[in-house]
C-alpha cells in the first residue's frame, strides 16, 4: 500500500506511521505479556475445575458456571487465550458426566464474545475505538457495561431455549467431577496470586486513570512491567507467547486503511454518512449496529473497527456529534461476531476443540444456535441505545 501511494502521490510513509495507532498496541502487549506470564501457572485451569465441583455435574449449572466465568475473564484478557485454556477442561468435565459439551462451549465463546466489549482491554475492537475515542476504561463501565450485561443475560436466555433438549438430560455420575484436584491444576500459586494482585492494581488504575492524568497503555506496560520483574519468569518463553502475529496484523491495517483514507476511497460513505448524522444521529447509531455486526459476522471485527474508526473520525471533522456513535460500533463488533461460526476467533477455536468430541459443531449447528443470539443482542442494543443515546452522547 505504501509503495502504491508513494508511486501515485497520495501515500507517504509519514502519513502511515500516523495511521498506526501505537496507544492501542501498547495497550494490547501489556495486556498480552500479563496473561502470558499467568498462562503457565495453572489458574485458569484451576478455575474451570472449581467451577466444575460447584455445579456438582449440572447441565445448566455448568453452562452458568463455565460460560459465566469465561466471559467475567474475557473482560481483562482476550476471550481467545481463555477458550484455549479453559476448553479442553470443559470437554473433559461433560465426558466425564456424560453430558453433551456443545452447549457449554458456544457459551462460552458466545457469552464472550458478547461481555468483553464491557471494557476498553476485553476485546480489540474495545482497544481500538477506546484509544481514538479518548474514552477512558470508567467510560466503558459507565456506557457500555450496563447495554452489555443485558445482552449477556438475553444471551443466557437464548442458551436455555435453544440447548433446552440437550440441557435437560440427566448426567451420568456427577461425582466423577468432585474427584478432580483443582489444587493439582494450579501448578504455580505463588506466580497466580501474584499475577492477580497486579492485576487487580492495574483494574484500579485504569478506574481511576483520568483524574491520574495516565493513559491507558502506560498503565498496562507498567503492569507488565512490574509482573516481569516481581515474578522473574524466563523473558524469553513469555515473549514466546505474546501472539505478536496479531500486533503485526493490526500495524497492517492500520496502514492498509489509512491508505485506503487517503486515497479517497471512504469519501462517498462518509458524505452518506454525515447527512443521516445531521438529520437523525439516533437512527445512525442503529445503522451502525446492524452493519458492523453484519460484516463482524463475515470476518473479523478488527478490520471491520478500524474502517469505522476512520469513518467516524471524519465525521466529528465534519461536526458531527459521534460521542454516542463510538459505542454503537462497540455493540455491533460484540454481538456481531456470535452470528457465525467465523465471526470471531473464539468461535473458530470452538469448533475446532468440537471436533475432538462425538459431536463436532457445523457451520449449520452454528447458524441454528448462534445467529438468533446475535439477532437477539443486536436487537436490545439497538433499542437501548435509541433509548439511552443521550446518556451515550455524553
Amino acid at each position: 500500500m505504501i509503495g502504491f501511494g508513494i508511486s501515485l502521490g497520495f501515500y507517504s510513509e509519514e502519513q502511515a506511521l500516523e495511521a498506526i495507532q501505537f496507544k492501542a498496541l501498547g495497550l494490547l502487549l501489556g495486556m498480552m505479556i500479563i496473561v502470558a506470564i499467568l498462562e503457565p501457572s495453572g489458574f485458569f485451569q484451576y478455575a474451570a475445575i472449581k467451577a466444575g465441583h460447584l455445579s456438582r455435574g449440572n447441565p445448566w449449572r455448568l453452562v452458568l458456571l463455565l460460560g459465566a466465568g469465561t466471559a467475567l475473564v474475557s473482560l481483562f484478557f482476550n476471550n481467545i487465550t481463555t477458550v484455549v485454556l479453559v476448553g479442553p477442561i470443559t470437554i473433559m468435565i461433560a465426558e466425564l458426566i456424560a453430558i453433551n459439551p456443545i452447549p457449554i462451549l458456544m457459551a462460552q465463546a458466545l457469552l464472550s464474545d458478547t461481555a468483553d466489549v464491557g471494557t476498553s482491554v476485553g476485546d480489540p475492537a474495545s482497544v481500538l475505538v477506546a484509544s481514538a475515542s479518548g474514552y477512558s476504561f470508567t467510560d466503558f463501565l459507565t456506557h457500555a457495561m450496563p447495554i452489555v450485561l443485558v445482552a449477556a443475560f438475553v444471551t443466557l436466555l437464548m442458551l436455555r431455549f435453544l440447548f433446552s433438549k440437550e440441557l435437560s438430560k440427566d448426567s451420568g455420575d456427577p461425582e466423577l467431577v468432585m474427584k478432580l484436584d483443582a489444587e493439582e491444576a494450579l501448578q504455580d500459586p505463588i506466580t497466580a496470586r501474584r499475577v492477580m494482585i497486579i492485576l487487580l492494581i492495574v483494574i484500579i488504575l485504569f478506574i481511576v486513570q483520568r483524574p491520574l492524568n495516565i493513559s491507558s497503555e502506560v498503565i498496562a506496560l507498567c503492569g507488565a512491567a512490574a509482573a516481569l520483574v516481581w515474578i522473574r519468569p524466563n523473558v524469553r518463553e513469555v515473549l514466546h507467547r505474546v501472539d505478536w502475529a496479531v500486533l503485526l496484523f493490526f500495524v497492517g491495517l492500520f496502514v492498509m486503511v489509512g491508505g485506503l483514507e487517503a486515497a479517497g476511497v471512504f469519501d462517498p460513505i462518509a458524505g452518506a454518512l454525515t447527512k443521516l448524522g445531521y438529520a437523525n444521529p439516533r437512527l445512525l447509531g442503529v445503522v451502525i449496529i446492524w452493519v458492523v455486526a453484519a460484516l463482524s459476522a463475515l470476518v473479523d471485527n478488527v478490520p471491520v473497527t478500524i474502517v469505522m474508526i476512520s469513518l467516524l473520525t471524519g465525521l466529528a471533522a465534519a461536526g458531527v456529534n459521534v460521542r454516542a456513535l463510538w459505542w454503537a460500533v462497540i455493540f455491533g463488533a460484540g454481538f456481531g461476531g456470535n452470528a457465525t461460526s467465523i465471526g470471531s476467533g473464539a468461535n473458530i477455536l470452538v469448533v475446532s476443540l468440537s471436533k475432538k468430541t462425538h459431536t463436532p459443531i457445523t457451520s449449520q449447528l452454528w447458524s441454528r444456535r448462534g445467529l438468533p443470539v446475535a439477532i437477539a443482542t443486536c436487537v436490545v442494543g439497538s433499542i437501548l441505545f435509541f433509548i439511552f443515546y443521550p446518556w451515550l452522547s455524553r
